[in-house]
């Protein structure tokens, strides 16, 4: 890294002193330890131990800062004392654990107090039910004196933090902890059910592992598509075909995206 001139740190020319080595500036594989003249009565041993550039920062911090104080006023020795105690830095070692959530510079999700009960129907009339045994979302086109079987959704709305005017929703089973949820299982976005906690879902920061269970609602003509959060550009849908699951899928797709919430 090369030799450091501690003389670019102090305000004062270096002097030389008895050994006939600058006082600031000498080479350190060489010269074991050395004594810098900073002012009357005030005299610094400096020892080699190879440190981090961080250290000799510190060093060149603290000798200042005594500097500037001793400027001001003389000092008693029980004051002085104090005054270099004080002026110490103090060098810690952070370490961090795990992964920290990518927020890509926009402020996290946070839910409102705003809540929907609702019902989804596809665009060719088929209606979303959930099937416990399967612990999965099917379409089926039900007929009459069968409505009872429509499933009950809520929807619970969250700020985006944004000005897009964009909104953010959340869409979990009635008198459940399940939540439609969307995440990358080989690559191709998955719909499924997942349980969670209802105090782990207050706030989900952008690009983190809770923005799976976000969805982006846009309504137009009171129909509804719900966009991933989690995977841009997937929507929730229905197949043409009676009684199939529901299943994310591309808006290319030959599938119902549009929904009616009743």
């Amino acid at each position: 890294m090369g030799d450091l001139d501690l003389s670019q740190g102090l305000e004062c020319p270096p002097e030389i002193n008895e050994s006939g080595f600058q006082s600031c500036c000498f080479d350190m594989m060489d010269v074991q330890q050395e004594i810098l003249r900073l002012d009357d009565g005030l005299d610094m041993l400096v020892s080699h131990n190879p440190n981090t550039m961080s250290c000799v920062a510190s060093l060149l911090l603290s000798v200042n800062k005594v500097k500037k104080l001793l400027n001001r006023r003389q000092l008693s020795d029980q004051e002085f004392c104090s005054t270099i105690l004080d002026v110490l830095v103090e060098e810690r070692h952070v370490e961090t654990t795990g992964n920290p959530p990518q927020t890509n510079g926009k402020p996290p999700f946070q839910r409102v107090n705003s809540m929907k009960l609702c019902t989804l129907c596809d665009d060719d009339d088929k209606d979303i039910i959930y099937d416990p045994a399967k612990l999965q979302l099917r379409a089926f086109l039900l007929k009459g004196g069968q409505t009872e079987h429509r499933g009950n959704f809520q929807m619970s709305k969250y700020s985006t933090g944004s000005s897009d005017g964009c909104q953010a929703v959340m869409i979990s089973i009635v008198n459940s902890s399940l939540y439609f949820s969307c995440s990358r299982q080989s690559d191709q976005p998955m719909l499924s059910l997942e349980e969670c906690s209802v105090g782990d879902l207050t706030s989900i920061s952008h690009g983190g592992s809770m923005a799976r269970f976000l969805f982006y609602r846009n309504t137009l003509c009171s129909m509804t598509t719900f966009q991933s959060v989690n995977c841009p550009g997937w929507f929730i849908s229905t197949s043409q075909t009676d009684k199939q699951p529901v299943e994310m899928c591309e808006q290319d797709a030959c599938r119902y995206m549009n929904f009616k919430m009743n």
